[in-house]
């Protein structure tokens, strides 16, 4: 799926593209458009858990923020979250910001070096590296998923990168990824990370949608933390997930060594010169969700099985089409690649990720960003599809379709994914 060379809008070869001639010394700054605009991540579909909305009411009262990196509730719940998934640890290890962005670009920050991500990846990590002045280069990725970069072709992109002069000291991944919403197999981490690690290279692991995988009976998953815990760091956006989108927090999990706590300190010093401080009352009630007490463990449970139903429904319709999409195994998203369609789509002015954004989101009612937003090629006809809007127009369609026994017999998500059908098959 991911195997063209960059063209049209968006300038030269990216490093590290597949088809292309190597990594390059291009600044992160060429690799893509401007900063000021990036997809939000897909959208839940779904109201605000109100044991969660009293906890946050509870808290209203507060009139000071949390301390840069979290306080010490905060820290301690996020400690004890990552400890039931056997990523024990202490929670002065543990920071804290108001959403991954700010995170993420004080953990960039915190270390030196280029910044090393597979291609496609999250839209808000190149923008991280780009404001930092950080040389960054995308890898492509294996066959089977997407989130981990290909083991064969990280060694030899950072080959050709100390070879051109460049200093290749962090790599970002996501076992369970946005936007190919794909798990990782275990044996692939494992390569990819033992690769990573040889080379000298430390691993930001974002696992954000880890709690979302749609069906985890069958689905194995390996934090790249478990393999090589002194060599990763652990990030996860809660927002969205554990929390609502409009409550921005997110917390990183640092491995115990004493290099370790040194870049936790210039972790620290980011969050606290950019004043990314969580706001109290969303510190209180996320350190309540990272506590998973009952309500919200049923809730993520429901969530992910909802859209597992709808995901795989949505995939049914793409292929029907005549695109590609590899089956989705997490989130509430799947990636298409329409290529396959490149002779109808350009009959409709369409030819490349720009234009096919524009068009779908046009006529599906709600955004579908294009591959370009993720580091893919431009030319190539590859756009991520949220599944939220599919599960109703109203928070009282969103709760019938969570209790729903077959959320697909519903008249209001059946008419949702007969419109999304139609789009695509309009394309045949």
């Amino acid at each position: 799926m991911h195997g063209t060379e960059d063209t049209g809008r968006g300038g030269s070869g990216r490093p590290g593209a597949r088809g292309s001639s190597g990594p390059g010394r291009s600044p992160a700054h060429e690799d893509h458009g401007p900063v000021r605009y990036g997809p939000p991540a897909p959208d839940s579909g779904l109201p605000v858990l109100p044991e969660l909305a009293a906890v946050l009411a509870a808290a209203s009262a507060r009139t000071r923020p949390e301390p840069p990196g979290g306080g010490a509730a905060l820290r301690e719940a996020a400690r004890g979250y990552w400890d039931r998934r056997g990523l024990r640890g202490a929670a002065g290890g543990i920071a804290a910001a108001p959403g991954a962005q700010p995170l993420l670009l004080a953990l960039i920050g915190a270390h030196g070096g280029d910044v090393l991500m597979p291609r496609p990846c999250p839209a808000a990590w190149m923008p991280q590296a780009r404001l930092l002045g950080r040389p960054a280069y995308h890898v492509p990725t294996p066959a089977e998923c997407g989130g981990i970069p290909d083991p064969y072709a990280l060694l030899e992109t950072v080959r050709r990168v100390r070879a051109e002069g460049g200093r290749p000291k962090l790599l970002l991944l996501s076992v369970v990824d946005d936007p190919t919403a794909t798990v990782a197999p275990p044996e692939l981490v494992r390569e990819a990370c033992e690769a990573a690690v040889g080379e000298g290279l430390h691993i930001i692991s974002d696992e954000t949608w880890r709690d979302t995988v749609h069906r985890p009976r069958d689905t194995v998953l390996l934090s790249p933390a478990e393999m090589c815990p002194d060599d990763v760091t652990v990030i996860d956006d809660l927002s969205g997930v554990l929390v609502p989108a409009a409550w921005p927090v997110a917390v990183a999990r640092f491995p115990d060594t004493a290099r370790a706590a040194v870049r936790h300190a210039r972790t620290l010093d980011i969050l606290t010169a950019l004043g990314a401080q969580v706001a109290g009352p969303v510190a209180h009630a996320a350190a309540h969700a990272l506590g998973e007490p009952d309500s919200v463990r049923d809730r993520v449970r429901r969530a992910a099985a909802l859209q597992a139903e709808v995901a795989a429904a949505a995939h049914r319709a793409v292929l029907g089409s005549g695109a590609l999409a590899r089956p989705p195994q997490a989130g509430r998203h799947l990636y298409a690649d329409l290529g396959p369609l490149r002779s109808r789509l350009a009959d409709l002015g369409v030819t490349d990720s720009m234009e096919l954004e524009e068009y779908l989101t046009d006529r599906l009612g709600a955004p579908a960003p294009g591959g370009h937003r993720f580091g893919d090629e431009l030319g190539a006809l590859r756009v991520r599809l949220g599944t939220g809007p599919l599960l109703g127009a109203t928070p009282q369609q969103q709760t019938e379709s969570l209790a729903a026994a077959k959320p697909l017999e519903l008249a209001h998500v059946a008419q949702a994914l007969e419109g999304f059908t139609a789009v695509f098959r309009a394309l045949r």
